[in-house]
C-alpha cells in the first residue's frame, strides 16, 4: 500500500490539474475549507480529479478560500480493478452506506438493477455520485467509480458483455467454500460483475434467467443470511481477495 498523508484534507476538483494552474472553489468547498477546517490563505490541501493523480494545492483568497493554486503532484493516477458492483437499490440511508463501502472496496462502477422485490423504484444518481466523491476524498482513493442509471434486471443481462464473469450471489447456492470457488473460476480477466439482489431475494424466474447466463458463478456468502448492504461488502471482499487487487499475484 502506498504511503498516504491521512492528516491532510483531500478535495475532489472537477477540472484539469497540473502545476501552476489556478482552480476556483464553489461555495460548499470554500465553506468546508474556511469554516469547517479553519484553513486560511497559504495553507495547503490535497486535490484530485480522478484523471490526473493527486496534487498539493495552496489556498488563496482574502476573506475566505476562493481558489487553489496547484503546486506539485504527490501521487500518479492509478486504475481501479475492473469490478462492477451490480445491486438492487435500497432505501436511502442504507443505499448511502452501500455506495460508500463499495467505493472503499475498490469497485470501478456502480450499476443499480430493478428486480421483482426491489424495495425502491427511484434512485437519486446525483446523491450516489456525491457519496462516491465523499468516500474517495476520505479514503485516499484517486479513481472515481462510475455511477450508471438504474435498469431492469433482464435489460441489464441482455446488454452486459458476455465475456465478463458474473458472480451471482444467492443464499440458496450450494457452495461450501466461496473463496476456493472464486479461485477456481476462469474468465475473470475480462472483468467481473458482482450481483447482489434485494432483501427479499430473487424471484424464481429471475434466478432461472441468471442461471442461464454465460460465464456465471452462483455463490453463497456463508452459512447465515446477510442483509443486502452487508452482503455487498462480503461479496466484494471475497472477489477482491481471490481475483482482484487484494490477491498478491494480481495487484
Amino acid at each position: 500500500m502506498p504511503q498516504l498523508d491521512f492528516r491532510a484534507p483531500r478535495l475532489f476538483i472537477d477540472g484539469a490539474l497540473s502545476a501552476g494552474v489556478t482552480v476556483g472553489l464553489d461555495r460548499n468547498q470554500s465553506n468546508y475549507l474556511g469554516n469547517v477546517l479553519r484553513l486560511a490563505a497559504g495553507e495547503t490541501v490535497l486535490v484530485f480529479n480522478g484523471r490526473d493523480g493527486e496534487w498539493q494545492a495552496a489556498i488563496a483568497g482574502r476573506k475566505r478560500p476562493d481558489n487553489l493554486t496547484i503546486v506539485t503532484r504527490t501521487r500518479p493516477q492509478d486504475r481501479l480493478p475492473d469490478v462492477a458492483y451490480v445491486f438492487a437499490p435500497l432505501k436511502q440511508a442504507r443505499l448511502d452506506y452501500m455506495v460508500q463501502k463499495a467505493v472503499e472496496m475498490g469497485a470501478a462502477s456502480l450499476q443499480p438493477v430493478l428486480t421483482r422485490f426491489t424495495q425502491v423504484s427511484r434512485v437519486n444518481s446525483e446523491r450516489m455520485r456525491a457519496n462516491v466523491i465523499e468516500a474517495a476524498e476520505q479514503c485516499g482513493i484517486l479513481s472515481l467509480a462510475e455511477v450508471a442509471d438504474p435498469v431492469a434486471l433482464d435489460r441489464y443481462l441482455g446488454h452486459r458483455e458476455a465475456q465478463r464473469l458474473l458472480v451471482f450471489c444467492d443464499e440458496a447456492a450450494d457452495v461450501a467454500d466461496p473463496v476456493q470457488a472464486l479461485k477456481e473460476v476462469e474468465g475473470a480477466s475480462s472483468g467481473i460483475d458482482v450481483l447482489i439482489g434485494p432483501e427479499g431475494g430473487f424471484a424464481e424466474d429471475e434466478r432461472e434467467l441468471l442461471l442461464r447466463q454465460p460465464n456465471t458463478l452462483r455463490l453463497a456468502l456463508g452459512p447465515r443470511i446477510l442483509r443486502a448492504d452487508t452482503a455487498g461488502v462480503a461479496a466484494l471482499a471475497l472477489v477482491q481477495a481471490a481475483l482482484g487487487d487484494w490477491a498478491p499475484d494480481r495487484g
